[in-house]
């Protein structure tokens, strides 16, 4: 039930991306390129997005169980370190500079874009580089 609740949610959000327009990588550039010819599109992707999220989230921490029965953890708004610090940065560069998001970038590995492949090419040595540097890959080994 929970692969399927997961699949839902990708699913929807792969439309979403899709319906938004945000898959494409020169309307994202278009988006970051405030001194030029502003795209505001996403912006009101993302007012969309927390319009409907915000509601979502209050709901589940009334309930402070999912809609699966399964709690939900605690997150930790106020700790700050060196890697958060320097994944935000990695990800914000890598974003600005390709104008592929990890979601859409998976959206566009359907058209067989060369572009997309390299993007998620180097998504998942980022993601596999992170793992070692955290020590995640050995645990998960065990």
């Amino acid at each position: 039930m929970i692969g399927l609740a997961a699949f839902v949610a990708g699913v929807l959000f792969g439309c979403g991306l899709l319906i938004s327009g945000m898959t494409n990588p020169a309307n994202v550039i278009a988006f970051l390129d405030i001194t030029g010819a502003w795209y505001p599109a996403l912006a009101l992707t993302m007012l969309g997005a927390i319009a409907i999220a915000l509601p979502a989230f209050a709901f589940v921490r009334a309930r402070r169980i999912s809609i699966l029965g399964r709690p939900m953890p605690d997150i930790d708004r106020t700790h700050i370190d060196a890697p958060l610090v320097a994944g935000s940065a990695i990800f914000g560069a890598g974003w600005g500079l390709s104008g592929i998001c990890p979601g859409p970038g998976l959206m566009l590995l359907a058209s067989a874009d060369p572009r997309a492949l390299l993007f998620v090419a180097g998504l998942m040595a980022g993601v596999y580089a992170a793992d070692l540097s955290s020590g995640r890959w050995k645990s998960a080994q065990a």
